[in-house]
């Protein structure tokens, strides 16, 4: 067995860039393999149910073109998790469209694992009727009824599909939804590095340098993982790892500080220990993995649930501001007395300046001296959903309200036009668990070969 395996992670998402200064400097440390998180569900369920990238297509390009040639040169695998934002076929025939560009422009040969995340609506109501799901947060239980509705669900592989792959000899791994670690611990745990460290590192390197101090997601950190521990390392001089940045990082996006659920085990932090080292480093020793009785991935699906239109306006009139509840439920009123017959809309004003992040959770709710008001409407078709938006911006826009002194207009518009239809609107319908005989039977592979 080697003595440690280098992992090399470039940025936090793909396409959000990397210093070359920076990624230079860890090829300099001669990794085995550079690993890469290309999405999230963060931005929310449109990406997934549009099947669109939240990353722009010259954004991923810059980045692959720099990964791409660093692998191939070095005869080392570049991995892609969660390719094209949210990991769905679409996503991923995205991101490999953009692969094939580089290397065909290039005049690079590889041999490209794309692996799909995809999962079978009728084998998820297959596995609902054998009891073999389950909720994962406020869920509740899946239905079929739900899982039809879905545009696209997709499931979070482990590293076995990866494995597969890299033992198969691929040079790029192109991947579609991921267990975010998984794509930056699959080589050590083939290697027969410990699983819980690797997976552990993984769990960091995947936001790469936001883990570092000063933290930012658009540059790289390096890991090493050894018998016993791994450390971690900033590439820029202008960052540094320390105990307390790390930790914090191992905390990221965590229910439990101690705990940390995945596909097929979980992660136990009871132990770890964190240490600083010279040369803003820290090693960290003690994770171990407990395996779950059965195995599981996480499912993901989005339904559509309407369209979209916003209009966003200003509020400088100290009278005005402070009577802004009474007015925004006048003119919510004055809606529905107008278009008594439309009844499957959502209507809302987001009040930035007062309370507009927070909302009854805000713990200093005095307002501003200007509040920032984003009126939206969803509803069942965009037509409605402009008719609502703006019949509430032009009510509001001259709603009457004592103590006015200009009838003018209340609000200030920055862009003309003042309405916005936003198109599609999705939320998230599909959060459960899935139970596999097999952690990589439901993620078909292809290769595709560009010579």
């Amino acid at each position: 067995m080697m003595d440690e395996i280098r992992v090399l992670s470039p940025t936090a998402i793909l396409g959000y860039g990397f210093p070359v200064a920076s990624f230079e400097e860890g090829l300099r440390r001669e990794p085995h393999v550079i690993a890469v998180d290309g999405g999230s569900t963060d931005p929310g369920p449109y990406y997934l149910g549009a099947g669109k990238s939240f990353t722009q297509r010259q954004a991923v390009k810059r980045d692959l073109q720099l990964l791409i040639k660093a692998a191939l040169d070095r005869r080392i695998p570049l991995i892609i998790g969660t390719a094209g934002g949210s990991g769905a076929r679409p996503h991923v025939e995205w991101t490999w469209e953009i692969v094939e560009d580089i290397l065909n422009e290039t005049r690079q040969s590889a041999s490209v694992a794309v692996i799909f995340s995809d999962v079978p609506k009728a084998l998820i109501v297959e596995m609902i009727k054998q009891g073999r799901t389950s909720t994962c947060g406020p869920l509740e239980g899946l239905t079929p009824e739900v899982v039809a509705a879905a545009s696209h669900v997709v499931a979070q592989m482990g590293v076995e599909p990866f494995i597969k792959a890299l033992q198969a000899g691929a040079d790029i791994i192109l991947a579609g939804r991921a267990y975010d670690p998984a794509a930056f611990a699959a080589l050590p745990i083939m290697r027969g590095f410990d699983a819980g460290l690797a997976l552990h590192m993984g769990k960091i390197l995947e936001c790469a340098a936001i883990a570092a101090v000063p933290g930012s997601g658009s540059d790289c950190l390096f890991g090493r993982l050894q018998k016993d521990s791994f450390i971690l390392e900033a590439l820029n001089p202008a960052r540094q790892c320390t105990e307390m940045s790390v930790a914090a990082h191992t905390l990221y996006e965590k229910s439990d500080p101690y705990l940390l659920p995945g596909p097929g085990g979980t992660l136990d932090l009871n132990s770890t220990k964190f240490r600083a080292l010279p040369g803003g480093r820290v090693e960290v020793s003690g994770t171990r993995l407990v395996p779950t009785p059965t195995f599981t991935v996480k499912l993901e699906g989005a339904r559509a649930i309407g369209f979209r239109t916003i209009s966003i306006a200003g509020v400088r009139d100290p009278i005005m501001i402070d009577q802004i509840d009474s007015i925004l439920a006048a003119v919510r009123q004055r809606v529905q007395d107008n278009f008594a017959e439309l009844k499957d809309y959502f209507l809302q004003f987001r009040c930035y300046g007062k309370n507009g992040v927070m909302g009854d959770l805000e713990p200093t709710p005095n307002p501003g001296h200007e509040l920032g008001i984003v009126i939206e409407c969803v509803a069942e078709s965009q037509e409605v959903a402009n008719t609502i938006c703006g019949f509430a911006r032009s009510t509001l826009l001259h709603h009457g309200y004592p103590g006015r002194k200009s009838t003018a207009g209340n609000l200030a518009f920055p862009y003309s036009p003042s309405d916005f239809p936003a198109g599609e609107v999705f939320e998230f319908c599909v959060h459960h668990l899935m139970e596999l005989d097999d952690p990589a039977e439901i993620f078909s592979m292809e290769w595709r070969v560009v010579k």
